[in-house]
């Protein structure tokens, strides 16, 4: 073995002891003790297995400003700020779908108006730091429960095209007594334009023979949301 070698040799068992130490803090810790960086510096272990991680996710944490940031970011943003690999990438992927899941399971059979907190959050968590506008409908029974999530539309950085017809036809085929419109913009800015007051007005219109409700439309930004329902718009 050259001595080239046997420095790579060395710099891995150094590499393995420290993420062993690691591992073992983390398992005796509390939860919400680590700091940031470490939690992000375990989810790379998987993705960079030779590596040293702790320069990669201090790096990651400058750029997107938090860790929140970095998990509700869209993969090609991500991709784009940081070279991330294809397996980070599926890492976070992964973590978003688990996190959206978790919201539907814990609102299950609950009525969603009386836990608007948590829809909120879980919103700013999957939209607020998109860098593309996207409009969610959530679809609620007589009761109020959350029946279906979905996305309907993705579009650019400022513009998302909304067809109330469409809307209308989803929520009776999801058996909907009442909806929740959601779009986010990118630029941060949640107050509403000309075009989403109309368009949203046209929902409104379109879901009223069917006797179909429009509980709110939220405007949703990294650390803003807009109510039109609070705001007198609806």
């Amino acid at each position: 073995m050259n001595s080239k070698d046997k420095s790579k040799e060395k710099e891995l068992n150094i590499c393995v002891g420290h993420r062993k130490r690691v591992k073992e803090k983390f398992l005796k810790a509390q939860i919400r003790t680590l700091p940031d960086y470490e939690l992000i510096e375990m989810l790379l272990f998987n993705c960079y297995p030779r590596r040293d991680t702790k320069p990669k996710a201090k790096a990651l944490l400058n750029k997107f400003g938090s860790i929140k940031a970095l998990i509700s970011a869209d993969l090609e943003t991500i991709k784009d700020m940081s070279e991330a690999s294809d397996s980070l990438l599926y890492q976070i992927k992964l973590l978003q779908d688990i996190f959206s899941r978790l919201f539907l399971a814990t609102e299950e059979h609950v009525n969603i108006l009386s836990n608007w907190n948590a829809v909120l959050n879980y919103c700013n968590l999957t939209m607020g730091f998109q860098n593309c506008e996207i409009f969610r409908v959530l679809y609620l029974n007589k009761k109020n429960v959350l029946i279906h999530d979905e996305i309907l539309q993705t579009g650019t950085v400022d513009r998302v095209a909304i067809y109330p017809r469409e809307i209308a036809k989803k929520s009776l085929s999801y058996s909907a007594s009442a909806i929740i419109l959601v779009h986010n913009h990118p630029s941060g800015e949640t107050s509403p334009s000309p075009e989403d007051i109309e368009i949203t007005h046209k929902i409104i219109k379109a879901l009223e023979p069917l006797s179909i409700v429009v509980h709110d439309h939220l405007i949703i930004s990294k650390d803003k949301t807009f109510s039109f329902k609070n705001s007198g718009l609806i």
